[in-house]
């Protein structure tokens, strides 16, 4: 397995919006994952970033580093979304690797540390994610605030 980052009018751009946008969005927002793919290609900051995880040439896996994760935290950055592995590859610790990739990422930028927010029970955790709160999306409604160090003392 191979993880890499994005980049425009790579081979597998293409698929990639397609497997972000299909996990992730809905019937309406394809090109709201087709446009924020494109122009994190087209910055020289650090962030936004998009992975993906591939295997003989197919997409596997995915994870992206943001500057928001469309909630209320907007003094929190960067923000760890995103994150996928292909049910029929689960098992094999792909979305550690993805998690250990990404807070790897996130210290090269100059990150001291990376969050999330999921609704997921138990996950993060295993990995030494904190969970240090809770967010609030744009519905009104919360989810768990995790944070990790990026460090690896």
């Amino acid at each position: 397995m191979q993880i890499v980052e994005l980049q425009e009018k790579n081979r597998l751009f293409e698929k990639a919006v397609k497997v972000f946008w299909e996990e992730w969005g809905n019937e309406h927002n394809y090109k709201f994952y087709e446009d924020a793919m494109i122009h994190s290609c087209s910055i020289t900051s650090g962030i936004p970033r998009f992975y993906v995880a591939i295997e003989k040439e197919e997409i596997i896996g995915t994870y992206a580093l943001l500057r928001n994760d469309l909630n209320s935290r907007q003094d929190l950055c960067p923000w760890l979304a995103c994150l996928f592995v292909k049910e029929e590859y689960r098992g094999r610790e792909i979305g550690s690797k993805l998690l250990q990739h990404s807070l790897k990422e996130a210290a090269k930028k100059g990150y001291d540390k990376l969050y999330l927010s999921t609704d997921l029970d138990g996950y993060y955790e295993k990995y030494g994610w904190r969970n240090s709160g809770v967010v609030y999306g744009v519905s009104g409604g919360h989810i768990k605030l995790y944070e990790k160090d990026t460090s690896f003392k």
